[in-house]
């Protein structure tokens, strides 16, 4: 009997586990206000935030994202996630940048 409840108890330990899970890189969004267009140069973003999760280029410019996604595909608790995606010009300042988040 106790090898069955031990069995039960791991199979359902796996699953929950199996359930739940992270995409992306988590970063600090405390100086996500401090972002300037214009003002805000390159380094700063890598001091503030890190190395980006991906990055790009957009129309000639480089383009960072941070981005980081928690999921439970059981349907236990809810789905988060926080994006800060930012454009720098040919100079290496903040021309653009859009951040969006769930999380609390």
């Amino acid at each position: 009997m106790k090898r069955l409840v031990s069995l039960f108890s791991a199979l359902f330990f796996t699953l929950v586990l199996a359930g739940c899970g992270s995409s992306g890189k988590n970063f600090p969004v405390v100086h996500v206000g401090d972002i300037q267009n214009g003002v805000t140069t390159q380094s700063q973003i890598l001091d503030w935030f890190g190395v980006a999760f991906k990055e790009g280029v957009r129309n000639g410019n480089p383009m960072w994202t941070y981005q980081f996604d928690t999921y439970n595909s059981l349907g236990i608790g809810k789905d988060n996630s926080k994006e800060l995606t930012i454009l720098f010009d040919k100079d290496h300042i903040v021309r653009a940048y859009r951040y969006a988040s769930n999380m609390d």
